[in-house]
């Protein structure tokens, strides 16, 4: 039995529960948080240890909170940071401040963890112990425009054909550009002290990340204030809301088949024994079908313009 010991945000549902539960299943310690750790109560009886955490909260809180999770096992080896949430509305719709809000948990958040956590994280790999910092990304950190994706097809449903499904809100896909940006930056930063850092990359999976829930909810879809009727009707924003919702329940991943392989990864066992842990972890077939094509169509964009690109070469 390793003497792994996990602090994981946002574990009330979603990712960080299944995480949660699956370092529980493998003899790991837990720390698992939520801004309400009254809703930890079956991780709680499985055996984590619970605590209120908001990703938000201000320097001195988060640094409290931090050496609290410490002392509760001596030590913090493995953190995911799994908060964050949907804002669906087209850029003219949504406000400065829901804008605002979205930025403070999906990435502002991330960076809050990431530098309250830092230290621990090194003072456990001192002692040889392997450490992982895991932050989330998905198939939004590979591509954000009017066609992000393509809707995957499921047996006996009927969606509408649109290419826009994918396409949320601007925002929300320049959150995961930013968490991924983040990422590499800190694998940089952290690898000299031996701590592993990734961007897990999922795929649509079965969560309650495309139902309708209250701002803050982290596992839910907010919904902008503002609708304007010019995004209504045949416009592509109908689409991608109608979507959404047809789409809540049938993604094609599985969140616990996800943690598994999560888990496996930044403890380099099971499916990742003898390898390192990856910068960036995409997971499901459709966030690889969207990640090559992005690759691929930045490929040819960078050929085609090549000969431009060369011209900033050089003196006048």
């Amino acid at each position: 039995m390793t003497d792994y010991v996990w602090f994981i945000t946002a574990t009330s549902s979603g990712f960080g529960e299944a995480i949660a539960f699956d370092a529980l299943r493998r003899g790991h310690k837990v720390i698992a948080t939520a801004r309400d750790s009254s809703k930890l109560d079956k991780l709680r009886a499985a055996g984590a240890a619970v605590m209120d955490l908001d990703v938000t909260c201000d320097e001195e809180t988060l640094a409290a909170k931090l050496a609290e999770a410490n002392a509760i096992y001596g030590k913090i080896t493995h953190v995911a940071s799994c908060a964050g949430y949907i804002l669906e509305g087209t850029v003219e719709e949504a406000s400065a401040k829901e804008v605002y809000n979205e930025f403070n948990t999906n990435v502002f958040g991330v960076c809050n963890i990431a530098r309250a956590v830092t230290p621990y994280l090194r003072e456990a790999a001192k002692s040889g112990q392997q450490t992982a910092l895991a932050n989330f990304g998905s198939l939004g950190s590979w591509l954000s425009s009017a066609a992000v994706a393509h809707l995957p097809d499921l047996p006996n449903y009927k969606f509408k054909k649109t290419n826009h499904f994918e396409r949320r809100q601007q925002t929300d896909c320049s959150t995961k550009f930013a968490v991924t940006g983040l990422t590499e930056g800190l694998a940089d930063e952290l690898k000299p002290f031996g701590i592993d850092v990734c961007d897990i990359e999922p795929g649509y999976t079965r969560t309650g990340f495309l139902a309708s829930g209250e701002a803050g909810g982290r596992d839910g879809r907010v919904k902008t204030a503002r609708k304007l009727p010019v995004y209504g009707g045949t416009h592509p924003a109908a689409a991608v809301r109608d979507n959404m919702n047809a789409y809540n329940g049938k993604q094609p991943n599985d969140v616990t088949k996800s943690a598994r392989l999560i888990v496996d990864v930044l403890t380099r066992t099971g499916v990742a024994e003898g390898k390192g842990v990856p910068i960036r972890l995409v997971l499901g077939q459709d966030c690889l079908d969207v990640a090559r094509k992005k690759c691929a169509d930045t490929l040819r964009l960078l050929d085609e313009w090549a000969h431009v690109s060369k011209m900033a070469v050089g003196d006048e």
